[in-house]
């Protein structure tokens, strides 16, 4: 055993610079993989226990559009037990205010006459200010979404437009409101005072909306009510439901997605690792090839040689392992605070460090190492004294050598290529494993800075790919804000007089009801055109958008759900009343997560002859570049009335979150990728270098200079790089987000709409080209302080 403990101590003192590495590696990828599970289990628990602590709702429906009596329905479900009923809370739309003289856009304010706290269900939890049984007269309470976004604090005075009047309100309170509080959200619930509300909303023309909460004691059983619910109903509820899954589904993608990524990426560095303590244990029983014979011949047995090697690489990993699960904790924290801010009641949110999960990878983390050190250092069992003393190898690898010699002299002796070429080509070819390894490490660099890149600038590009995300590509929105004083008529002529517009359609949103055999009915959003989708700008990925009044496009969930292709029947109740409808095409969709319909509005004329699409006009102009002026004379003229945006705006307001979470993750991960790339390469060439330094003294006795040699070995590091980055501009691309198809699936894409900046990309993945460079030219800085004698000698 002393003696097992003397080589280990010898192995480990003789490289410290490849052992330090070995440290390096296997504390990222620790770091990674323990950063990523946390993040993972944490996004669900915070998200579970900020769901408890609120008593949260499984199920919000809105009504009052005349098709249910919304006392009748509440008071049903006031009666079953097994299920918590909130009471009906009134409410008013808003789609305009203001804060700090700037109107807000792409948000729709739920105006709610509050009751009194606390709520049976759907507790507000307060993130700032005191709470309190109501608002004060004169304030109201906002969702953690609705600051952060439009970054207003407690004390601000916000202005509402109701289209008949103005009035101010002050914040008093920041509460965490889960059903339309999560992020990408475009609607918000503003708690009001009671006499505020009837001050200045219940005067409003028009009738209130009314909001109620349900939650069951076992979430399962909820369609044995809901089939209870419709017998009550004598037919399906056709009204707005928000099912539990909706409320969830935001909270989590964002995370989910930095999880997978981490994960994806904790692997690659962990691969890494393997590989490299794969080649270094390779290495230095070739290296000490001679002295293993020797051992051996004085009785050492081969497992006690190869237990060496795991004891090695064993206290390394375990010097490793211990800090980067203790970072860990610190990294996942960050990055959970970053992207679960809306969820944070207080002064923190309750992050919970699972131990003995952290412990559990590193003891995996760790048994891995063993393992694979186990397996490489079986070649020391090969070794036979008479040869390792004879030879300083094995006979056979002696063979080897002096054939791939000749091979390499043939390739160095290419007389037409420049000599700094063969030399670097020479060392591409004698060397394989390391050539691999940088091949490997440069494209898996590559791979990462490139998607990042890639990603980031869909989202900030969002505008280039808005159909493919199911959005429409107009170049204005009009929302309609007051229809008591908004006459289409006049905003018609209005367009049509005006030389800068091009075309415009009508958009409506209803809620259908799609039957779906035994299973409960489909809720979901169905939108209503008088005009083109495809001159809207709405894709779909097969077949078309619907354009007469028996047809119908739907997302690719309600596809799945409902397992209708194109050319099937389905069908849809919409006011209560049943249609028929072909299906002709089917698009993806990340608003709604791809549960819902396009029709046009000659479908709803069927029963309703008179109606007439208004809630929202898209618009298309001429000269894109004139939309901001083009909104501001829109919303001059119909001030009491509309609310008008450009589109860029709009999805600007959106994705803006996105980036701003994802930026911190990717860019530690890349720079981590970029700082190992450098450093792992610089150990291999260094290796390489002491391998072949007899051959570079007789360069440099010859007559060539030290930065010529230098340059030769960079020239075949620049070579195999340049393969790598051109291979992980490929695995960038393609393949990783083939890989994320699983998670964006669930939220209503089967492919992410990419917007590739193609020198930007190239250029990125050439930093991977940078620190291979750099770190193989520093690795050769040991020749040009060597003399050619010594060099020879050794």
């Amino acid at each position: 055993m002393y003696a097992i403990i003397t080589l280990c101590s010898s192995y480990i003192r003789k490289r410290k610079i490849q052992n330090g590495l070995m440290v390096v590696l296997i504390f990222l990828s620790t770091l990674l993989l323990a950063t990523s599970v946390t993040i993972l289990t944490n996004t669900n628990n915070i998200f579970e226990k900020a769901h408890h602590d609120s008593n949260g709702a499984h199920q919000i429906l809105t009504m009052g559009n005349n098709i249910h009596n919304p006392i009748a329905v509440n008071e049903w479900w006031q009666e079953q037990p097994g299920v918590t009923t909130s009471s009906l809370i009134p409410y008013r739309n808003l789609s305009r205010f203001t804060f700090n003289g700037k109107e807000i856009s792409n948000i729709y304010l739920f105006m709610m006459n509050t009751p009194n706290t606390p709520f049976m269900i759907d507790q507000l939890l307060f993130s700032e200010g005191e709470k309190q049984l109501s608002p004060p007269k004169g304030t109201i309470w906002i969702p953690t979404s609705l600051a952060s976004s439009a970054t207003i604090s407690l004390g601000d005075a916000i202005e509402f437009h109701t289209g008949e009047s103005t009035f101010n309100l002050t914040v008093s309170g920041i509460v965490v409101d889960m059903p339309y509080g999560g992020p990408f959200t475009t609607n918000a619930r503003i708690w009001m005072n009671n006499t505020d509300y009837q001050q200045h909303l219940a005067t409003m023309t028009g009738s209130d909306q009314y909001m109620m909460a349900l939650r069951f004691n076992d979430y399962q059983q909820n369609t044995n009510f809901w089939g209870d619910f419709e017998k009550y109903l004598q037919g399906p509820y056709l009204e707005s439901k928000m099912e539990y899954e909706e409320i969830a589904s935001f909270y989590l993608i964002i995370n989910k997605i930095i999880g997978f990524i981490m994960i994806a990426f904790g692997i690659a560095m962990l691969l890494v690792s393997l590989f490299v303590i794969g080649f270094s244990i390779s290495d230095a029983i070739l290296t000490n090839y001679r002295t293993i014979g020797v051992i051996k011949s004085l009785g050492l047995s081969s497992r006690e040689i190869s237990i060496t090697y795991v004891l090695q690489f064993g206290l390394l990993s375990a010097v490793a392992i211990i800090p980067g699960i203790i970072i860990s904790k610190f990294l996942s924290r960050i990055i959970i605070e970053s992207s679960l801010s809306y969820m944070k009641a207080g002064n923190h949110l309750t992050i919970h460090q699972d131990t003995l999960l952290n412990i559990v990878i590193g003891l995996i983390l760790f048994g891995i190492v063993l393992l694979t050190a186990y397996f490489y250092s079986h070649k020391a069992r090969n070794v036979e004294p008479v040869q390792a003393i004879k030879y300083g190898m094995s006979e056979s690898a002696n063979s080897k050598m002096n054939r791939r010699r000749n091979s390499s002299n043939r390739l160095f002796r290419l007389s037409s290529l420049p000599i700094q070429l063969q030399i670097g080509l020479k060392s591409i070819t004698k060397n394989i494993k390391s050539s691999i390894l940088v091949i490997a490490l440069t494209s898996i660099t590559s791979a990462i800075l490139v998607f990042s890149v890639v990603i980031l600038n869909s989202f900030i590009s969002i505008k280039e790919t808005s159909p493919s995300w199911g959005y429409d590509a107009s170049h204005v929105v009009v929302t309609v804000s007051n229809k008591e004083t908004f006459t289409k008529q006049q905003f018609e002529d209005f367009l049509m007089a005006d030389e800068r517009v091009k075309d415009h359609a009508w958009l409506d949103q209803f809620t259908g009801i799609l039957p779906n055999d035994s299973n409960p009915p489909l809720n979901i959003n169905v939108n209503v055109i008088e005009g083109s989708f495809d001159a809207a700008g709405y894709m779909t990925m097969s077949g078309r958008n619907p354009i007469s009044k028996n047809e119908i496009a739907i997302g690719l969930n309600v596809a799945r759900a409902l397992n209708k292709n194109i050319g099937d029947i389905v069908e849809v109740y919409l006011e209560g009343k049943p249609h028929f409808l072909i299906v002709t095409g089917i698009y993806q969709s990340i608003a709604n997560m791809s549960n819902s319909a396009r029709i046009t509005a000659e479908v709803i004329k069927v029963y309703n002859t008179t109606y007439t699409t208004s809630e929202v006009s898209m618009i298309n102009l001429l000269d894109e570049t004139v939309a901001t002026p083009f909104v501001e004379d829109l919303n001059t003229h119909f001030k009491s009335s509309v609310s008008a945006v450009t589109q860029q705006l709009l999805l600007d307001a959106v994705f803006k979150e996105v980036v701003a979470v994802l930026v911190i993750p990717l860019s530690i991960v890349g720079i981590l990728f970029v700082i190992v790339t450098c450093i792992i390469i610089f150990s291999v060439s260094r290796i390489n270098v002491r391998k072949e330094s007899s051959t570079y003294g007789i360069y440099k006795s010859i007559g060539m200079t030290s930065t010529n040699i230098r340059w030769s070995i960079t020239i075949g590091i620049l070579i195999l790089s340049i393969i790598g980055a051109l291979a992980g501009i490929f695995i960038g691309i393609k393949l990783i987000p083939l890989a994320l198809q699983s998670i964006i699936l669930d939220y209503g894409l089967l492919e992410l709409p990419l917007v590739i900046n193609w020198p930007t990309s190239i250029g990125i993945s050439f930093v991977s080209v940078i620190a291979a460079i750099f770190g193989g030219w520093i690795s050769t800085k040991i020749i040009a302080k060597t003399s050619p004698r010594i060099l020879i000698v050794e």
